[in-house]
């Protein structure tokens, strides 16, 4: 009953737009808990980004980067841990919640995070996991900071010198990146700066959020006309149209972003229907990269809502926006089953983004 009741609040959260999806089966939470407790921490398989300076630098993950060596990467290694934060945080009395929060505790400790610290302050690390690693681990610490319990709040203090040094690392980064990075991977600014922002805003840092609002504003504003039918690219699991216009309802004003919205995408139909959008099309899901589609259907779900929720009530493309959103939505979290590990550990994090309505 519990479970049930925090799914209702999350319903009057969003609104009756897209209250018939966003009610989550304790089946579909199990399953997602279960793909980031299966990997955070297994070792092997492990896709290392790794600058050498020396011998003395060729160790195992579990050694170069303690807390975050399991998922196959390092990126997908917090964001697991994130997963099990937020679902922890809103299914308490759930079957999985006592296994994340030990899985929890085990990775987050002084010792381990001095040992995160080491490895990025390494010489040549400046850039490792920038953006959208760093973008990440603020998504995990700002779930910390927004959860009222005793022990997500040591953790929180736990990590906090990693989380600093990942918002050091954006605040001397962001004044001397001259040009956006519009990719449709890891390099994106337009996602990482939308979980910077929301980081900012969920601890108060009002120098955070007018730097990003800033350098958004300088990199977007004057964008019309975004190639929505050049996409996908081959390997995508981000949207770069599309999320950039979810990162600008984050920065324009309701009436600002609508006209904005108007010269940046002007093919949403004002009719309804989803085929303007078509879907992001799998055909082998044991190869990682193209596997990488089944997340972009996912992000597409999340960042259609959050572009819906920017505009006024009344704006006429909110039923595409929603209609498309939830095509995608199936779709994306169809293909989260843990059948083959390419996808297994990491899109039960990007589900549990879309269906607890994390960005909104």
């Amino acid at each position: 009953m519990k479970r049930m009741l925090l799914i209702v609040a999350l319903v009057a959260m969003v609104g009756p737009a897209v209250a018939e999806e966003t009610v989550l089966d304790e089946a579909s939470v199990e399953n997602f808990a279960g793909l980031a407790l299966a990997c955070v921490h297994q070792e092997y398989p492990n896709k290392i980004g790794h600058v050498m300076n020396s011998d003395d630098d060729l160790d195992p993950p579990r050694k170069l980067t303690p807390s975050f060596y399991g998922c196959f990467d390092w990126h997908s290694s917090v964001h697991g841990h994130w997963l099990l934060t937020r679902l922890s945080k809103l299914y308490p009395e759930a079957d999985f919640a006592a296994t994340a929060r030990a899985a929890l505790d085990e990775s987050f400790t002084e010792a381990k995070i001095a040992g995160e610290l080491s490895y990025f302050k390494g010489e040549g690390r400046t850039s490792t996991e920038r953006p959208y690693g760093l973008a990440w681990l603020l998504c995990l610490a700002d779930e910390l900071h927004t959860w009222d319990d005793e022990q997500a709040r040591e953790w929180r203090e736990t990590i906090a010198p990693l989380e600093n040094l990942a918002a050091d690392r954006f605040r001397s980064w962001l004044p001397k990146l001259h040009y956006p990075i519009r990719t449709g991977e890891h390099s994106q600014t337009a996602f990482a700066f939308g979980l910077v922002m929301d980081w900012a805003e969920a601890v108060g840092d009002e120098a955070m959020i007018a730097l990003v609002a800033e350098r958004s504003r300088s990199y977007y504003l004057d964008d019309v006309n975004c190639p929505l039918g050049y996409e996908p690219s081959g390997q995508d699991f981000l949207s770069p149209c599309i999320a950039e216009a979810d990162l600008m309802r984050r920065v324009l004003p309701e009436p600002d972003f609508a006209d904005w919205l108007t010269g940046f995408l002007p093919s949403i139909p004002a009719t309804g229907g989803a085929d303007w959008l078509p879907l992001g099309v799998v055909t082998d899901r044991t190869d990682g990269k193209l596997a990488h589609l089944d997340g972009l259907n996912i992000s597409r779900a999340w960042m259609l809502e959050g572009i819906a929720s920017g505009l006024p009530e009344g704006d006429s493309r909110r039923p595409a926006l929603l209609a498309a959103a939830a095509e995608h939505r199936a779709s994306g979290l169809a293909s989260v089953t843990g059948d083959h590990y390419e996808g297994g550990h990491w899109l039960g994090s990007f589900a549990t983004y879309l269906v607890t309505e994390k960005g909104l």
